[in-house]
């Protein structure tokens, strides 16, 4: 027999997943950048607001997160790693963009919007979600509207960077590996491998460790030809909108109160974040001769999975998109914690 909370755990995953299905075949549809993202996000936010009872288990939510990062290592060629050698110059770019954008959004939600320092800081800051709302609940600082703000940013940003480059007529132009379909063997050695890479990876608490750990694996196997071929195209679409599933899941017991409340601070801060974005992606483009989409994916400020799984949709070098993500991430551990150090200590003295 299987158990009543298990059975209604998958029940509710079933019917997120149906959800999200519906919403990637209708912006399949209407011809939507990204569909497979940007549909089951949109739908899901929907049906989560609207208060249907729907979730992800956990091993499901790993399994997308490991299929992705299987698919983006399998993108690793000669080129990616030659251009590799640029890579130090961008990131030291996006780096400074980084802390541009949290001390931008910061004045911006603390002025216009009434955020107190921290919840501003901590809503302001462009990633690491999970991060954030660990620290916000652990300085019991105002997590529900911290989160609803950053849930914001992860949906607006999975929508409108599709749309911006769509708009601007910018396409991917990554190679698409011509090496036929995985062979069982190779795909259930590196699937192996995966986990066994991002279990590791989680217990020295590595963010994204499924992702990652799909991404090495499957790195490695591919450039040095030990283990060819691609994922067959229904894995990776199912994969790709469970992720868009998830960011809609986001909002799930928000009250509709709540959002309207902060609908404008989640808008303006997504807006200048990506303004910020596309300036930092200019300018890297410009002084490394690397194509503007591809910089404008890895300066983006959304969810590294979501990102890197966005540009396998669009055609975009997906290794160089999630390795800027992955360091984002780092710096933004290393900024977090010399900010809110700062906070607490300035606080110490003015009392």
């Amino acid at each position: 027999m299987i158990d009543t909370k298990l059975r209604t755990a998958l029940l509710e995953t079933l019917a997120c997943m149906a959800v999200g299905g519906l919403g990637a075949g209708l912006f399949v549809t209407i011809g939507f950048p990204a569909p497979f993202l940007a549909g089951p996000a949109i739908a899901v936010t929907l049906a989560s607001l609207l208060g249907a009872r729907l979730s992800i288990l956990p091993p499901v939510r790993d399994t997308c997160f490991l299929l992705l990062g299987i698919g983006i290592g399998s993108s690793v060629t000669p080129d990616v790693l030659e251009a590799a050698a640029k890579w130090p110059a961008s990131l030291a770019i996006m780096s400074v963009t980084l802390i541009v954008t949290l001390i931008a959004c910061r004045t911006l939600l603390r002025r216009a919007f009434g955020f107190e320092k921290l919840p501003a800081t901590l809503a302001a800051t462009p990633g690491h979600l999970s991060y954030v709302i660990g620290i916000a609940t652990d300085l019991r600082s105002d997590t529900a509207r911290i989160a609803i703000v950053q849930s914001m940013r992860v949906l607006f940003l999975t929508v409108a960077v599709p749309a911006i480059l769509a708009v601007w007529g910018v396409e991917g132009d990554a190679p698409q590996p011509n090496t036929g379909p995985m062979s069982v063997f190779g795909f259930v050695v590196i699937v192996l491998v995966s986990a066994a890479l991002a279990m590791g990876l989680s217990r020295l608490s590595i963010p994204a460790a499924w992702l990652l750990g799909g991404m090495i694996a499957s790195g490695v196997g591919h450039g040095s030809e030990l283990a060819p071929g691609q994922l067959p195209a229904w894995m990776t679409l199912t994969a790709f909108t469970i992720m868009g599933s998830l960011i809609g899941l986001r909002f799930r017991g928000r009250s509709s109160s709540d959002l309207r409340r902060n609908l404008g601070a989640g808008v303006a801060l997504t807006a200048l974040s990506c303004a910020l974005a596309v300036a930092g992606a200019l300018v890297s483009a410009s002084l490394l001769d690397l194509p503007f989409a591809l910089m404008l994916m890895s300066f983006a400020p959304g969810g590294v999975e979501v990102m890197a799984a966005m540009a396998v949709q669009i055609g975009i070098e997906p290794t160089v998109v999630a390795a800027h993500h992955v360091f984002r991430l780092l710096v933004l551990t290393v900024v977090i914690g010399v900010v809110l150090g700062q906070e607490k200590r300035a606080r110490q003295s003015g009392q």
